[in-house]
């Protein structure tokens, strides 16, 4: 079965491997992306987020920038989130490419990509300012 996708994306005036490093650290979620994550737990080699325990699982590093990740819910369907950093200059660009899970309502697609434009947003925001 094929779903719909979005692409979304921003441009950050600081160097791909920083803006690399920073996203590929769990820990950092809270900072730039509440709306997947307001809080972060390591447990061991897994990362817990948010209330109910959600495990998210990043790809292993590598020198391609690729970001995607799993959130597992404890009684739930994986959600796959495909994302990449790519070098744009001096700066990067940040993609992540937004799914449409079945039971989503245009209006809820809507909503999803809003807050993962806005986490995005926020990403640029703090690694410009040096809030790192």
């Amino acid at each position: 079965m094929t779903s719909a996708s979005r692409y979304l994306s921003e441009r950050i005036d600081v160097p791909a491997g920083d803006v690399y490093t920073f996203t590929s650290d769990p820990a950092n979620l809270p900072a730039w992306a509440p709306g997947l994550a307001t809080s972060v737990t390591r447990e061991g080699d897994r990362w817990l987020i948010g209330d109910d325990g959600a495990e998210l699982v990043f790809t292993p590093r590598n020198e391609l920038g690729v970001l995607d990740h799993w959130v597992r819910p404890p009684d739930g369907d994986e959600v796959y989130a495909p994302m990449r950093v790519i070098p744009d200059g001096d700066g990067a660009e940040i993609m992540f490419t937004l799914r449409r899970l079945p039971w989503m309502t245009d209006d809820d697609f809507d909503q999803d990509a809003d807050a993962v434009q806005a986490d995005l947003t926020r990403l640029k925001e703090v690694l410009e300012s040096g809030r790192r």
